[in-house]
């Protein structure tokens, strides 16, 4: 098989577009535990994620080793962004985990199906 080629833009521009959608995410986190917060809190907490799910993907690197540290950086950036206690900043990452499972799964269901729609 051979090796597909992709540009540096193309792996910016997904990088770029899943931190959007996990700092979206993380606002409807935030916003449940929390309550009203800035939403441009949540901006930090995209990207970090975002470099390692790409990057683990793109390396073939195993999940046993990307989930829990894309996880570690997700609260780390929760807690930094929001500087809550540990007990909170958990509570957002989890929260955080779940919506971004069900959304995700939401948005690729709709995806496929529109991609697999008759013509």
């Amino acid at each position: 098989m051979l090796l597909q080629t992709v540009s540096p833009i193309q792996v910016l521009g997904t990088v770029v577009l899943f931190a959007i959608f996990l700092s979206i995410t993380a606002h409807l986190a935030a916003r449940n535990v929390l309550g009203a917060v800035d939403p441009r809190r949540a901006l930090y907490v995209g990207p970090l994620p975002a470099v390692v799910g790409v990057v683990g993907g793109a390396f073939s690197l195993p999940a046993f080793l990307t989930v829990p540290l894309a996880l570690a950086l997700d609260a780390a950036m929760f807690h930094w962004s929001y500087g809550r206690e540990r007990r909170v900043t958990l509570a957002m990452t989890a929260i955080h985990v779940v919506i971004t499972v069900l959304l995700g799964v939401v948005i690729g269901g709709v995806i496929l199906l529109f991609a697999t729609r008759p013509t």
